[in-house]
């Protein structure tokens, strides 16, 4: 195991030097032992400060699997139904066509809802009342559970808004208490504390483009909160709770979260057994469709995915290239996170190399 440490070292080193990455963090866990914590470049390259092992990464969408573990947890605890109406938890959510809208739909992006709320702004994001009480408004574009499109930021407000409600401590804190202290885990925010931001690594895309309007018009991520990566760059958006994508955190502490959700899990920890985890992440189906890459909260592997094509594997990646997953048939789990946002971007490489020094296939 010494040589995939020193090997990923090396490819980690060389794909900052090409140039494909600027910074970089690459964590696995292999049958429950911590096998790659390797790092290489720089957190921020006006500075040129070196990545640490103790540098922390924007991860975006990666957030969600975050999310998700969060909500079955609470499942497990017998505190929620999957089939539970979101407007028993919480009633101001259930009108406008809502009324029958699930925690299920919720998890597997069919609510209705992925568009931002009218009328706010970047201020308003980083408010999570504001936020919540404009997202329990909207009107869904279609029936709930009749069509998935990924609810891109508005997934975060929605569960996390229901976990609370049922818990009765705010997001962040479940997660620290209910993952992340149980697991030792000390690098993994939502909504980062004051005294650990010079830690944050700089984002950038210097080929950045803004993106046109989706064809459906749902402005999922509406145009004036991009570029996305200016935007996390910002200590407000660092500070926020936004439970859908502005997760902070190292490589090493998402991959011990999906280390911790195989079976046996790490360090004895196993956060939840695997007949929950098998309901967590069956792939969706809508109607007569074929199942989809989604699961409850996790995408699950596809032809293509970075993860690997079997179903078993769940996980989620991030805009701009952070991805983290666990692969239950091997008994892995993987977290990688960067800071260089390019379509050239090295992940599917590293993730294949580590796969291949495992003798595990690449699929």
């Amino acid at each position: 195991m010494k040589d995939i440490q020193r090997n990923m070292e090396q490819l980690l080193v060389r794909m900052a030097c090409e140039g494909r990455e600027r910074g970089i963090q690459l964590a696995a866990y292999y049958r429950g032992e911590l096998i790659v914590d390797a790092w290489a470049g720089v957190a921020d390259s006006h500075k040129q400060e070196p990545v640490k092992a103790t540098t922390l990464f924007p991860v975006f969408s990666t957030t969600k699997g975050v999310v998700a573990t969060v909500i079955h947890l609470l499942a497990d605890r017998n505190k929620l139904d999957y089939d539970m109406k979101i407007s028993e938890i919480w009633p101001e959510f259930g009108v406008n066509g809502k009324e029958n809208a699930t925690i299920r739909h919720a998890l597997n992006h069919t609510t209705g809802i992925p568009q931002m709320p009218e009328g706010i702004g970047l201020a308003d994001v980083a408010d999570w009342d504001t936020m919540r009480d404009g997202v329990a408004k909207l009107v869904p574009q279609w029936a709930p559970g009749e069509h998935m499109e990924y609810h891109a930021i508005t997934f975060g407000w929605i569960l996390g808004e229901i976990a609370q409600r049922l818990d009765g401590r705010s997001f962040a804190r479940i997660m620290k208490e209910e993952i992340c202290d149980p697991l030792g885990i000390e690098d993994m925010y939502v909504g980062i504390p004051e005294d650990v931001e010079a830690r944050v690594a700089t984002l950038e895309e210097p080929a950045y483009t803004q993106p046109s309007t989706t064809a459906s018009g749902s402005q999922a991520i509406p145009s004036w909160i991009y570029p996305l990566h200016e935007w996390m760059n910002r200590s407000d958006a660092r500070k926020a709770c936004i439970p859908a994508s502005n997760g902070i955190m190292t490589a090493k502490a998402i991959a011990k979260h999906y280390a911790a959700l195989l079976p046996g899990g790490v360090d004895g920890i196993q956060l939840l057994p695997p007949a929950r985890m098998k309901i967590a992440t069956e792939p969706l189906k809508l109607k007569d469709e074929m199942p989809l890459s989604m699961s409850m909260g996790y995408h699950v592997g596809a032809k293509d995915s970075i993860m690997g094509s079997r179903s078993s594997i769940f996980g989620h990646g991030g805009y701009g290239g952070s991805i983290a997953f666990a692969d239950p048939d091997n008994h892995l789990a993987v977290g990688l996170v960067n800071n260089l946002y390019s379509k050239n971007g090295a992940g599917f490489t590293i993730i294949q190399e580590l796969k291949k020094m495992l003798g595990i296939s690449i699929d």
